[in-house]
């Protein structure tokens, strides 16, 4: 996805050659929103109350520097680009520099949607330019670009924009004619590297001829075994279909040429290899050279780039000619599969058990179960008063037995990364009273992947799982009773599977939009005028007993936002205040999910705050104690001008009044569900729903 921009050439190919060139190059293909700053921002318009853009001494590129005295309290400098033209598929390129503590962010701004969506963002300073190519997909919708720079405070620090091109192709294609390369790299090696070419293919020079490709040749190899790589753009958005590409060899028995795909974690998948030369039957004379067309199937689900390796076992091992890049969102072949969609495997058990199944012999042991809220157990996990599932519950006691819940089957050859939240619940012991088991479904054969080992409970934890196997499986959650004294039940809910690492980002950037507070407050601030005490961000249960949550709502053991009740006095209230939003002719949808547990709890207000309006609107509240889970609200709203959302938190008559928040989400539109008034319910029944 980022490149930096010096290597795209031999080391005699310096940066200056580089910029010149690229300013130049001609772009037929260039869509609205593609600017050069050549002493303009083309369409582009700057945001007034930001810090200001300027143009460099030659006009070339925009920059801005460290906050000046005067603009000390401005954080950044914004670009608005026009609307982008709907494209079924378009590449944004985009050349920039960061110095000292700068830092740049791409995002996309739609009509109606109260935050910027992020596309791209880079934070590490250079001494070069660098290039981040962005897919942008289809979108119905017309969108906008917004650059934003944020020089930081360190001396020294700025950012510099040289150019924004997009155009309709996708990130990978590349025919090699433009200087920038279509931010291709080559992984540096010492001795053998991939170097553009013109002319003739069986004479390739670096200087005058018509047409360009790139080309390796081992006339530098010094050792067996060297390597040469060319890398395209990381993809940013997920993407399946027929990569083509044309190539070209000659002393084909020097060398290996061979195509594989990359992801994040630097794991490697061979995708295609040339012909060995006892099966190649081209003629490899340089009168008769001719380009070799191949179409490779491609599936990108994550993030990952796509390695062109020449490797040569000879010091005199011939050379590799590659040119043509393109892809195709259709498959190269109509008997190629077709991607799978792990979402099959997703199921909140709000409707039922999705394709999950039990063993008719064993008998349904795996309850779907409704909790309503209470002071003495939780409800699910979705929205709190939900459904999930639940095993060795005491409503059908017994010992000796075991509980499978098989999931629906998993193609081999992928990697995938399971998501599920599970609690413990009761008071009987419960170790490793869940586990997680791959079925072979070839050798019908069980390999234990996980199984619980904490001791907490009334909390749901949040477990994440890489699985890669190269057979087709199926995932089996087994809860196993021995005796009653180890037949603690356990709940299961929420399990999610995607394909790729969990250890890595599914997408490039985290959504502004969301705000877990696992880093932070995510721009949210306290008032310091309206109120009498801070919002705390805390991991764990509260210090206060009997009030607030054991643990957070999006792991069970991350951060969250809560009132301490014993550090104030009642009818104090805590308010925190969102970053500026922006108005919207349509509705919103607000989403969070509140805690609040104890038998003094105050109140948990939403407020709306406009400077068109003198007082705070009021757009939902809560009184009182609503037990002891993490509950969803849904406020829908609409407001046409800028405005900030308000949480406000009121200590009740005693200290066992702590109120939790978690897990915020802003959305375009109505919410689906709109919450309402809580009911007069009793909070200390056993409201259990067992299906």
């Amino acid at each position: 996805m980022e490149r930096s921009v010096y290597c795209h050439f031999a080391p005699e190919k310096m940066m200056n050659y580089l910029l010149l060139s690229l300013l130049a190059a001609v772009q037929a293909d260039a869509l609205p929103g593609s600017c050069s700053f050549e002493g303009n921002t083309c369409d582009y318009t700057a945001d007034p109350a930001g810090l200001t853009w300027t143009f460099s001494s030659t006009g070339h590129f925009i920059t801005v520097d460290e906050s000046p005295q005067d603009e000390q309290k401005k954080e950044k400098a914004v670009l608005v680009g026009p609307e982008v033209a709907q494209q079924d598929w378009s590449c944004l390129r985009l050349v920039y520099q960061l110095t000292g503590s700068a830092s740049l962010q791409l995002l996309r701004r739609s009509e109606g949607e109260s935050f910027d969506h992020m596309l791209w963002s880079a934070h590490s300073p250079s001494e070069s330019w660098h290039i981040a190519s962005i897919d942008l997909q289809n979108s119905t919708e017309p969108y906008k670009i917004v650059i934003e720079g944020r020089p930081g405070s360190s001396e020294g620090s700025s950012v510099s924009i040289f150019e924004v091109d997009i155009s309709d192709k996708y990130c990978i294609e590349c025919d090699f004619e433009e200087s920038h390369l279509c931010g291709y790299t080559n992984q540096w090696n010492s001795n053998v590297n991939w170097y553009v070419g013109r002319g003739a293919p069986n004479e390739p020079t670096d200087s005058d001829g018509t047409g360009h490709y790139m080309y390796v040749d081992s006339v530098h190899a010094k050792t067996l075994q060297d390597v040469a790589k060319l890398v395209t753009p990381m993809t940013t958005v997920p993407m399946s279909g027929c990569l083509s590409f044309q190539y070209q060899q000659d002393h084909v028995e020097g060398h290996l040429f061979s195509v594989y795909s990359r992801d994040r974690a630097g794991q490697y998948q061979e995708l295609w290899k040339a012909d060995l030369p006892e099966s190649n039957h081209v003629d490899w004379r340089a009168e008769t050279q001719v380009w070799i067309p191949v179409q490779v199937a491609l599936r990108a689900p994550y993030p990952m780039e796509v390695v062109f390796e020449a490797s040569f076992n000879s010091l005199k091992g011939g050379r590799v000619l590659l040119d043509n890049i393109s892809f195709s969102p259709e498959f190269c072949s109509a008997e190629t599969e077709p991607t799978f969609d792990p979402k099959v495997a997703n199921c909140d058990f709000e409707l039922g058990i999705c394709q999950y199944t039990q063993n008719p012999e064993d008998g349904e042991m795996w309850k779907r179960v409704s909790v309503q809220p209470n002071i003495y157990r939780i409800g699910d996990h979705t929205t709190g008063t939900g459904s999930f599932l639940l095993a060795n519950s005491h409503f059908a006691l017994q010992s000796g037995y075991v509980s499978q819940l098989y999931g629906p089957p998993l193609p081999g050859n992928q990697k995938y990364c399971l998501r599920f939240f599970y609690s413990l619940r009761g008071f009987s012991k419960t170790h490793q009273a869940l586990a997680v088991y791959l079925y072979d479904t070839a050798s019908a054969k069980q390999d234990k992947i996980w199984t619980q080992t904490g001791q907490t409970r009334d909390v749901w934890i949040q477990v994440e799982l890489t699985i890669q196997s190269q057979k087709a499986i199926q995932l089996v959650f087994i809860s196993t009773c021995k005796s009653f004294w180890t037949c603690g039940s356990v709940g299961l809910d929420d399990i999610s599977i995607s394909l790729g690492d969990c250890e890595l980002p599914l997408g490039p950037l985290p959504v502004p939009s969301h705000c877990d507070f696992e880093t932070g407050l995510c721009g949210y601030t306290q008032d310091k005028k309206g109120d009498e005490a801070d919002w705390v961000l805390v991991r764990g249960p509260t210090p206060t007993s009997y009030t607030g949550p054991k643990g957070d709502h999006t792991t069970g053991a991350g951060h969250y936002l809560h009132i301490e009740a014993s550090l104030m006095l009642p009818g104090h209230r805590a308010r925190l205040v969102s970053s500026l939003l922006r108005g919207s002719r349509g509705p919103q949808c607000l989403l969070f999910f509140y805690h609040m547990y104890g038998s003094g709890t105050g109140q948990l207000s939403i407020l709306l705050r406009s400077y068109l309006e003198e007082k705070d609107r009021l757009l939902w509240v809560h009184n009182g104690e609503q037990g002891i889970s993490w509950i969803r609200a849904s406020v829908s709203y609409q407001h046409d001008h800028q405005h900030q959302i308000v949480f406000e938190a009121t200590r009740g008559p005693s200290i066992r009044s702590d109120i939790a928040i978690d897990d915020i989400i802003f959305q375009k539109g109505p919410c689906k569900d709109a919450d309402q008034q809580v009911s007069h319910f009793s909070l200390f029944g056993d409201q259990n729903i067992i299906e």
